[in-house]
This record gives C-alpha cells, structure tokens and sequence, in this order.
C-alpha cells in the first residue's frame, strides 16, 4: 500500500513542479514561495483548529492532527527551515534554468538520499545500488554536457549550483522525515511544518519586498497557478507521510518513487516551452531514472 502512496504522490509532485516553473516564469520569486506555502498553511489551519474542537470527527476523516510537546515543535521548525532553504534556492534556479534540466538532477534525489543513509544509518551498498549509483552518476554528468551546450556550465553557474544545493538538502530533509514520522504523528508534522514555513518565510518577504530599493526588485504578478503549488504539494506530501507511517515502509524506495514525478514535469518543459537537446536530455533522464529503479530494487 505504501508503495502505491508513494506513487500517487509522485504524480501530484509533477504536477506540482509544473506549476512552480509557471509561477516563476518572470516573477518575483519570494512572493511567489511566500503565496504557496501561505495556501498550505490556509488548508491546514482549520484541520487543526477542528481537531481540538471536534476531535472524533476529524478522527473519522484520518485527518486529526494531536497535540504536541514543545520538543516535537522543535523537531518540526528544524525541518522547515531545512525546506525552506531548499525550496528558496529551488525555485530560483526553476526560475532561471530549463524545467529539462532542473528535472534530472532533481530526479538525483534518492542517491544523496541513500549515501546520507549509509553515512547516518551504516547501511553496506549491494551489486544493485553500486550499479545504480554509478549509472545514475553517469548519466549526470552527461547532463551536464548537455547544460554546457546551452551555456550552462555547472561548475561555474549559480543557478546550477543552486539546484544541486537545493537537492542536497532535500536529501537530507528526506532522511529527517523518516526520523520524526517514527516519533511524532504525520498529521502533526504536516500541519505544524506549514505553519512554521510561513513563520520562516515572512521575515525574509519582508526584507525582500520592503528593504530592497525599488529598482532592485523583481515586479510581482499574480497567476492561478501560485496558489496551486500549495495545494498540490500538500496532496503530495499527505500520501507522502501516509507512506512514511508504514512500519514496513523504506525511505529510500518512497524517495525514489516521488523522484519519478519529474518525468511529466520534464514532459511538460518539452511541450509547453519549447526547450532545446530534448531528445538527449530525455535518454539521460531515463538512465538517472534506471539507476534509481536499480537503488530501489537494491534496498527491496
């Protein structure tokens, strides 16, 4: 079953990713981060009110979310900052990069992921991860000669550099994830972590909207599609944790699942904005995405 969650959320993350590159396009970035993580927090507040007031209720909908002690609050600001400074640094390079390229590399979550599993967790690589670590590294490389093309030069260009950060760091909130869903109720850390990305986020809007000289600033505009990056990712995330909360479940096959979601954003990014080297970034996607089909099967 929690393969199955996994993979619906890969889907809804696709979509997600989509939205995103369509709400940056030309746009104000922290604005943009601020208004869609302000909808999650919106969807959840009344989840969480609710649950005080009329707990059998929510009970009945498997949408009940506990109280918490002030340690587990702590747990759950630590991974939003941790999300936070992954998505800043995401959603300005989907902003200034190739949806075909952020996608692959994005798609290289789960070997951060698993290397951050064998240093934390001493986990020992068998035939099948070292052969999906090493086609997966393979095919990156490649990618990036494909990014030397379109002059992007990974070594040196700071949106680049920004992605593989951004991914670092999503591997790292993947590993923390599995941590505090075997301690504190997924509910909980869903809606406590929406509220506290807001918490986060607003100090850093502040400075960028209002302490910023006016020629400095990137003008905003509002499109549909901002709201429905919150949205989107709180479906994804709730099927997410749902899977997570299987004690039989593993991090790095859930991971390596959602990473699977970048095959319709990187079809979108072909379709919709023409970008160039499809065809040689498609083969190169599909030789990250085998290694991690061959990650995963190594950790079954």
């Amino acid at each position: 079953m929690w393969v199955i969650l996994a993979l619906f959320s890969a889907v809804l993350l696709g979509i997600y990713e989509v939205f995103k590159k369509l709400s940056v396009h030309k746009n104000a970035v922290i604005p943009v981060l601020f208004i869609s993580t302000l909808t999650s927090s919106l969807i959840f507040l009344p989840i969480t009110v609710g649950s005080g007031i009329y707990p059998e209720f929510f009970k009945g909908l498997h949408l009940f979310v506990p109280d918490i002690i002030l340690e587990e609050h702590g747990l759950i600001f630590l991974k939003s900052i941790l999300v936070v400074s992954s998505w800043i640094l995401a959603f300005y390079a989907v902003k200034n990069l190739p949806i075909t390229i952020v996608a692959p590399i994005r798609a290289t979550g789960p070997i951060w992921t698993l290397l951050g599993a064998i240093v934390i967790f001493c986990e020992h690589l068998n035939s099948y991860q070292w052969a999906g670590v090493i086609i997966t590294l393979l095919f990156f490389y490649l990618l990036s000669t494909t990014g030397k093309s379109e002059g992007i030069q990974f070594s040196t260009n700071k949106w680049a550099l920004f992605i593989v950060i951004a991914t670092f760091l999503g591997a790292a909130s993947g590993l923390y994830d599995k941590f505090l869903i075997r301690r504190i109720d997924r509910m909980a850390v869903q809606a406590w972590f929406s509220f506290y990305q807001v918490v986060i986020l607003l100090p850093i809007l502040a400075v960028n909207r209002w302490r910023l000289p006016k020629s400095e600033r990137t003008p905003f505009h509002w499109r549909w599609s901002i709201p429905l990056i919150g949205a989107f990712l709180v479906l994804a995330d709730y099927l997410y944790f749902n899977a997570l909360s299987y004690t039989d479940s593993m991090i790095s096959i859930v991971s390596a699942l959602r990473r699977g979601g970048v095959v319709i954003s990187f079809v979108v990014g072909a379709l919709v904005f023409h970008e160039k080297n499809i065809r040689r970034k498609a083969i190169y996607l599909a030789g990250i995405l085998i290694g991690i089909l061959l990650i995963s099967l190594g950790s079954h």
